[in-house]
């Protein structure tokens, strides 16, 4: 996958970037199942820069995170469907706990994280501007988790769900006979 770098490739990526005078922003998280709220703080993210990198957690890193049966997607296929996201530029997978040491050696611009967040309570937010650069929160009011849709997805569905679900898909049929 041409965008999945490792993080001496990266550096010598930005450091090119940075000889052109060009922003460089970035985000990461675990991505583990997408949803929209990913892509408009990706969206975001890109608009306040010109090169978008993109780290997202190892497996190790996301069970830690997030606990015993995640994450539901592997690392390498998150990768590869963020990636594939227009605004995103690179992709890069860490297992640590945080992205400090990819934020000390990239030295992004800007380090951009979602709306759950405030600039203060940003994990590596003392990291960002220790070395100069700053952080930005991106993407719309968070109303939407991987958490939450997988929870949604093992509740069990009643026969009411099943019956508004029937009315829907019925009332977006349109019969186009005459």
């Amino acid at each position: 996958m041409g965008k999945l770098k490792n993080l001496n490739e990266l550096n010598n990526i930005v450091k090119k970037w940075r000889e052109k005078g060009k922003k460089v922003v970035f985000a990461n998280g675990c991505f583990d199942i997408l949803h929209v709220g990913h892509i408009r703080y990706l969206k975001e993210a890109k608009e306040l820069g010109d090169l978008l990198i993109v780290a997202i957690n190892s497996d190790s890193s996301a069970k830690k995170l997030k606990g015993d049966g995640r994450p539901v997607t592997p690392e390498n296929e998150r990768a590869e469907i963020v990636a594939a996201i227009e605004y995103v530029d690179y992709v890069t997978l860490f297992n640590e706990p945080n992205v400090s040491n990819l934020l000390l050696t990239l030295k992004p611009d800007i380090h951009a994280k979602g709306t759950d967040y405030t600039e203060d309570s940003v994990p590596e937010a003392d990291t960002v501007r220790a070395y100069g650069g700053r952080v930005a929160i991106t993407g719309d009011k968070k109303e939407r988790s991987s958490t939450e849709i997988i929870k949604k997805l093992n509740k069990p569905q009643t026969n009411t769900d099943f019956k508004n679900q029937k009315e829907r898909r019925l009332n977006e049929t349109t019969d186009y006979t005459d």
